[in-house]
């Protein structure tokens, strides 16, 4: 590698069928035409769809090629002896629709059960492969306009509340008894394809007409229950993911607030546009609101059956004016912002990824426009000159 230490990056873009057709081509100064969705704009050393480094010499090398070379000059001794690659997943998201309930894996889990995977001979791109990698997948998501998702268990008294004052999910409240989420949840995975479409059609039944007629508002679990059957259920085929929106605290971020979301805790996104950042994996054990795969056995494995109250972060002050961080129990990643109007100096002690989200700026030889994105590698040493205010994203690992 050459003495450089700043480097622009590529980013690349995910056409996931839920996302949106417009923000994401217009923060990155794209045409889109054809209305195609842009679901995610990734940033990192995925092998799977790694970003691009753009040399002095204007060539470009994939960046987890480019760290292989390396590994403790870009990442730095600690981390790339600790995690041996670049541990984070850096990405922009616009969700229109809604995605799948999910959850992931703790650390110890995903390696033993990978392992088992392969040993069965299980193909990694099988459609019934639970396990892609040995990794778990914490996440912290920090919301670029109002945005909703489901997150953790309701307390129980909220659950109660709510199973009592909805006349079809009634049956579920002796279940529920006030306390025992694994069989309130158990009940409706392993509930007979029959008995859900029995079940939730009276409910689509009383609150589809409400929805569609503009009656329900967001902060209701029946608008996102209507909007789920509108959008993943087929003839005689109701998804059992209904359910879990009215189990699930249904959270509502504003501009600039955060949330983590830990091993074992379920959750969906379910609007909105967010900058995320998560360990470098792609595990995810689904629970309903998608037509892939569901391995209801392995997902009970891992979900936290316990009440959740919603953490909101909103930033504590970092090392330098205008940064903001949000640091979470995870080891592989920490999100920062900076807000800036004037010249900041900064270093690095590993392969940091900033994202210009507003504004202009000024990095060593590199004018960055809105939508642009930049590496600085571990020893990196320099300024961020703004013109006028910028609003900048850093994916960093925390302590080094």
């Amino acid at each position: 590698m050459s003495d450089t230490k700043i480097f622009k990056l590529n980013g690349k873009v995910q056409h996931y069928a839920w996302g949106g057709a417009d923000f994401i081509p217009a923060l990155l100064h794209l045409s889109n035409n054809e209305k195609k969705p842009f679901a995610e704009y990734w940033m990192g050393a995925h092998d799977n769809v790694p970003s691009e480094v753009v040399l002095s010499n204007g060539a470009t090398q994939p960046l987890n090629e480019f760290i292989k070379k390396n590994p403790a000059g870009t990442l730095g001794a600690t981390v790339a002896s600790t995690f041996g690659r670049l541990p984070y997943l850096f990405k922009v998201l616009d969700v229109k629709d809604m995605l799948s309930i999910q959850v992931h894996p703790s650390k110890a889990a995903a390696e033993t059960a990978f392992e088992a995977e392969n040993r069965k001979g299980t193909p990694l791109n099988a459609p019934n492969r639970n396990y892609k990698d040995n990794n778990h997948k914490p996440e912290l998501m920090l919301a670029l306009s109002d945005f909703w998702l489901l997150h953790g268990f309701k307390s129980p008294e909220a659950l109660s509340e709510l199973l009592l004052n909805t006349p079809e999910l009634q049956f579920l409240d002796p279940v529920f008894n006030g306390k025992n989420y694994e069989a309130l949840y158990e009940t409706v995975m392993l509930m007979p394809q029959q008995e859900v479409n029995e079940r939730l059609k009276p409910l689509i039944d009383r609150i589809v007409p409400l929805y569609e007629k503009g009656f329900l508002d967001r902060s209701q679990e029946d608008f996102w229950a209507a909007r789920a059957f509108n959008t993943f259920c087929e003839p005689n085929r109701m998804d059992r993911g209904i359910f879990s929106i009215y189990f699930f605290n249904l959270v509502h971020l504003t501009p600039g607030q955060a949330i983590f979301q830990d091993a074992g805790i379920p959750h969906a996104y379910l609007e909105g546009q967010n900058m995320e950042l998560m360990a470098n994996s792609d595990n995810v054990l689904r629970g309903g609101l998608t037509n892939k795969y569901i391995d209801v056995t392995e997902l009970m494995h891992h979900v936290r059956f316990e009440p959740v109250v919603p953490e909101i972060l909103t930033g504590t002050a970092g090392s330098v004016a205008g940064e903001d961080r949000f640091p979470t129990p995870a080891a592989d990643f920490e999100l920062r912002r900076l807000v800036l109007d004037k010249e900041v100096q900064l270093t690095t002690g590993t392969a940091d990824i900033y994202f210009v989200y507003e504004g202009e700026v000024k990095v060593g030889d590199l004018n960055l426009e809105e939508g642009a994105a930049f590496l600085a590698v571990a020893g990196a040493a320099f300024s961020i000159q703004p013109e006028g205010k910028a609003v900048l994203f850093r994916a960093t690992v925390p302590n080094v």
